[in-house]
């Protein structure tokens, strides 16, 4: 569980919600990846630091275990934990509140890359930040789960990358992968299911001007497998696993 870091009340709006009023996955992302960055910059490690050593945080996996995944709610509460490094790796964890009963836990991994290498930067050397110090593993964290392969594609879209779609570092903005991977998924499986576990591989980035492709595996009636890929080359930029639990 958070023992310190960071915390920031979220006021929800319709904006962010599904029809059913369920918090749309690709705004959750958003507020984690935004919490990571206000976190990283109050502790000196953020965006206006690295990009004076020509750095850049890349988002490596993520995973969620929701008690009760939110939605009819109004205010979230958001608290956020680096982790510490391990050789080229940090570890930052959140947790979801909402009016003081824990919605679910997050894991999340992360590299710094050398802009000018395009290799991964060594932390404690880049850095050297007391703010980041070397990751101690607790009992209750969250493991990282392998994500199957898709065997067999029940369902795919494609689709064009937009100016939008586009962040600070002028590859496709995180939030953007899940709705591209959820989006093959049929109409009435999203109104019925709410998200109960979810592993989250990112592989490689993808720039403005190319195309998506999105593939879907029902792998059982509660367990889906999604691919994101270069459309023109193949290429797997994202690869999603998700235990859904129905809404009733």
């Amino acid at each position: 569980m958070i023992k310190k870091g960071y915390t920031k009340n979220i006021q929800l709006k319709y904006s962010e919600m599904d029809c059913r009023l369920v918090l749309k996955p690709s705004a959750l992302l958003n507020f984690l990846q935004d919490m990571a960055s206000d976190n990283a910059e109050m502790l000196g490690f953020g965006y206006s630091y690295i990009t004076k050593k020509n750095l850049m945080w890349f988002l490596l996996k993520y995973r969620m275990e929701f008690t009760d995944y939110p939605a009819a709610i109004e205010e979230l509460e958001l608290k956020t934990e680096p982790r510490g490094y391990a050789k080229l790796f940090a570890y930052r964890d959140f947790e979801l509140y909402s009016k003081e009963k824990c919605l679910g836990r997050v894991s999340s991994l992360w590299s710094l890359v050398d802009m000018n290498t395009k290799s991964l930067a060594p932390i404690a050397t880049v850095l050297n930040n007391p703010n980041m110090p070397l990751h101690e593993k607790r009992e209750d964290d969250l493991n990282f789960e392998k994500i199957p392969a898709i065997e067999k594609i029940d369902a795919e879209k494609t689709f064009e990358i937009r100016y939008e779609d586009i962040d600070v570092n002028r590859h496709v903005n995180n939030g953007n992968y899940i709705i591209w991977a959820l989006e093959p998924l049929e109409f009435e499986f999203r109104q019925k299911h709410k998200i109960k576990i979810l592993d989250m591989v990112f592989k490689k980035e993808i720039q403005y001007g190319h195309k998506i492709l999105s593939e879907v595996e029902y792998k059982s009636p509660t367990k889906t497998v999604h691919a994101v890929k270069n459309a023109e080359t193949g290429e797997e930029l994202c690869l999603v696993g998700i235990e859904w639990i129905k809404d009733i």
